[in-house]
């Protein structure tokens, strides 16, 4: 009995340290499941001045909001520009941000996602996550992680009455030396905070762009490598592993998903729906829709479904009218239509924490946000607490 004994405790601790160093593992059924919602929008947080952002983007020392406000209607019964419910505030303002955390957690979203930008050996608007949020009074009320935008970025993209080429800024391709002072930094600033979001309580940290992580490295094999540093690096820091999420943009094909598999990414989901962008809302949920039924059946790791409002990049981008914006059907009745068939994948889906993302908190420039605003007044936000709370058919 004793030698039965002795071996069964060999093999508990045998299991017990194989599900430890596993935790982050990418199945989709070993996850530590519970069940609660954890809906997460995306933060853009370009609305603050910032020496950085007055020299090379905004000088007129409010951020984004200097392209905002200066939206034109392309067509009849174009919104534009967009008027925010509460003026033109500072994302970076600890007190800000107390509404915001007031309001999301009131309306049932309980996760922010920052872009997070790293630019020629810096990083770039930090400053709504390190001098608003965190500073926020009541921010351990609502968890976050990051989502590196490691996207390129053209003078002319953000600020196009200050720059009229479209030569690159931006590359947001790094390289070796950078990627390790960036994973230290999210590790050493972000991943020890209380809330921040942990799936097997292992930090969750998002990837904007497969093609250009791939171009900070030599083939994909020293790209794995490096995943592997911060991986380590995330373990050295007393966490049982890293979830790397991806961006999913474009198609799942088959080169995208091998490379996905080699990377050993822990879950796939979307910024917003993507392009193309019909005039129509519906159409372009239903394409989504289609799109996310490819990337379910190709995956063997959790996909996290996306929800998005509107899309109208306008003010960004001079000549582009009507065909360019999603207008027929955007509605907050419409999203909380899409937003239900979400929130019905998750249950489908229970081998998998029942995340979704939402497309987005702030994206004025872009026509996607849940902030209230003078047209809609709290209908997105409304919306998406009559769905959470079962309410809605």
């Amino acid at each position: 009995m004793r030698k039965i004994a002795s071996r069964l405790s060999i093999i508990i601790t045998c299991f017990t340290w194989f599900i430890y160093n596993h935790s982050c593992s990418s199945t989709r059924n070993n996850e530590t499941l519970d069940d609660q919602y954890h809906v997460a929008a995306y933060i853009w947080p370009s609305c603050h001045d910032g020496e950085r952002n007055r020299k090379v983007l905004w000088p007129e020392g409010v951020g984004e909001w200097e392209i905002i406000r200066k939206g034109t209607p392309r067509f009849e019964g174009h919104y534009q520009p967009k008027i925010p419910l509460w003026g033109y505030e500072m994302d970076n303002d600890p007190l800000v941000m107390e509404r915001w955390i007031e309001k999301a957690t009131e309306h049932g979203i309980n996760v922010f996602i920052f872009d997070w930008y790293w630019f020629d050996g810096a990083p770039f608007l930090e400053s709504s996550l390190n001098d608003g949020f965190l500073e926020a009074s009541n921010s351990q009320d609502m968890d976050f992680y990051l989502m590196w935008a490691n996207h390129d970025v053209k003078k002319n993209y953000w600020n196009h009455f200050k720059y009229s080429s479209d030569s690159l800024l931006w590359e947001g391709a790094v390289d070796q030396q950078n990627f390790e002072i960036i994973t230290r930094r999210v590790i050493q600033r972000y991943f020890s905070l209380p809330n921040y979001y942990c799936i097997n309580e292992c930090p969750v940290f998002s990837i904007f762009s497969l093609h250009n992580f791939l171009e900070s490295f030599s083939d994909v094999a020293e790209a794995k490598k490096a995943l592997n540093y911060f991986r380590d690096e995330t373990k050295k820091a007393g966490f049982p592993g890293l979830h790397l999420q991806l961006i999913g943009n474009g198609g799942p094909w088959d080169d995208i998903i091998e490379k996905i598999d080699v990377l050993g990414f822990n879950s796939v989901t979307k910024y917003n729906w993507g392009g193309p962008h019909p005039e129509d809302y519906i159409q372009w949920a239903e394409e989504s829709m289609a799109r996310r039924k490819q990337w379910d059946e190709a995956l063997s790791i959790p996909y996290f479904p996306n929800a998005s409002i509107g899309w109208d990049d306008t003010p960004r981008f001079p000549d582009k009218g009507v065909k360019d914006v999603v207008h027929y059907n955007n509605s907050p009745e419409s999203f909380a239509t899409y937003l239900q068939l979400t929130k019905e994948y998750l249950d489908s889906h229970p081998g998998q924490p029942k995340l979704m993302t939402i497309f987005s908190w702030n994206e004025w420039v872009e026509g996607g946000y849940l902030l209230p605003d003078m047209k809609y007044g709290y209908g997105y936000l409304d919306a998406v607490k009559r769905v959470l709370e079962g309410e809605y058919e």
